[in-house]
């Protein structure tokens, strides 16, 4: 099989990140329940991603990195506990469900809501953002990189924006986390929101967010934290705030592995192999007659994703037919991204996303354009 739905979750994981999982399974206890050597292993092992995330993304203090099941919570955690009846929020159609429907139950709940609209090829326009300013605009929400089209979202002028306009930054940095700069500090984000199984190549299971010091998060979640437990509240202190419950400290352990090993590879290295990737695909396929593709491809940086159509065809058609005849494994549908798939015309249709990793090689990408020349011709 020829994996290329690494926008999903990436497949295979780092050599260790198993490994790691295993070991922990074996050796850890609890991380914050008690001060036996195997509770001590885990809240050590815990601490060291902390450090690594905190590292990743220049949050300033490893403690404000709370830890999450996926990417999805930690946007609930900070759009819930951030924002609130009568406050205003921008956001953009490039957004997945993840971000799209917190904001929804945000204006159910007396919130309001503004989009910035993206053309026919999923293209926002930044000036836009100062239009949809309010008076009551508290904050933007939004995404790094299109989980559709891969078009990335310049997340400096963003930031430069809400500084200027005293506005809470929140960015979803799913498909981007590790593979492209994330500076907090420079870029004026207040909270950024990660997973951990995409562009991280760690386990399923991991995430979270990281806060700027001085942004106050209600917790959205209530219980055990192993510290206070005569208190009626959540504690305050980050990261015990957002983290009720036993955390996934083997998974953690997996991710901590994958970030090891991303890092002695090199980031910048890591990118440059999915890009070239990705950038081969699109060559190839760009002029086939029938193959019609979306997103902004004059962009000088990409996430790893090419998103196409055959003629009319159904997208779950051509991606079954990728897997069962080419073993080409592809994402067809509505990739949890309604608006922008309203904005590209294919709300019917849906659309096939091809999507790499620093696993994936020169010759599984020629095969998979040669599969698509294929189906192409057929369909003529």
């Amino acid at each position: 099989m020829i994996y290329l739905d690494n926008a999903a979750t990436t497949r295979p994981k780092p050599p260790g990140v198993a490994e790691a999982v295993i070991a922990a399974m074996a050796e850890y206890g609890n991380s914050g329940r008690g001060a036996h050597q195997e509770a001590l292993a885990a809240s050590r092992s815990v601490y060291g991603v902390r450090r690594q995330i905190a590292g990743l993304f220049r949050c300033p203090r490893p403690d404000h990195v709370a830890f999450t099941p996926n990417s999805t919570m930690a946007l609930n955690i900070a759009v819930s506990g951030l924002l609130g009846p009568g406050d205003h929020v921008i956001s953009t159609d490039l957004e997945h469900n993840s971000v799209l429907r917190p904001l929804y139950r945000l204006r159910e709940q007396g919130g309001e809501v503004d989009f910035l609209p993206a053309d026919r090829q999923g293209r926002i326009d930044y000036g836009d953002l100062a239009r949809l300013l309010r008076p009551d605009t508290k904050a933007v929400v939004c995404t790094h990189g299109s989980n559709l089209t891969g078009d990335l979202v310049d997340i400096g002028r963003v930031g430069d924006f809400c500084q200027k306009h005293g506005l809470l930054f929140i960015l979803d940095a799913s498909q981007t986390a590790g593979t492209f700069p994330i500076d907090m500090e420079r870029m004026h984000i207040d909270v950024v929101c990660f997973t951990g199984h995409k562009s991280l190549m760690g386990p399923q299971g991991t995430g979270g967010l990281c806060i700027r010091p001085g942004v106050e998060i209600r917790p959205f979640a209530v219980g055990g934290t192993g510290v206070q437990s005569y208190s009626e509240t959540q504690p305050a202190e980050y990261p015990t705030r957002l983290e009720a419950g036993t955390l996934n400290s083997h998974g953690l352990a997996g991710l901590g592995a994958s970030l090891e090993y991303l890092g002695t590879v090199g980031w910048e290295r890591v990118r440059a192999h999915e890009t070239a990737l990705a950038r081969q695909f699109y060559e190839a396929v760009k002029n086939i007659p029938n193959v019609k593709l979306y997103g902004d491809y004059t962009l000088q940086e990409r996430a790893p994703i090419v998103t196409l159509n055959i003629d009319g065809l159904d997208s779950a058609q051509v991606s079954d037919e990728l897997a069962e005849r080419f073993s080409i494994a592809t994402r067809p549908g509505a990739h949890c991204a309604p608006r922008l798939h309203r904005a590209l015309g294919t709300e019917e249709q849906g659309a096939v996303r091809f999507s790499w990793s620093y696993f994936n090689t020169r010759e599984e990408t020629e095969l998979a354009a040669e599969a698509v020349r294929t189906l192409a011709e057929e369909a003529l």
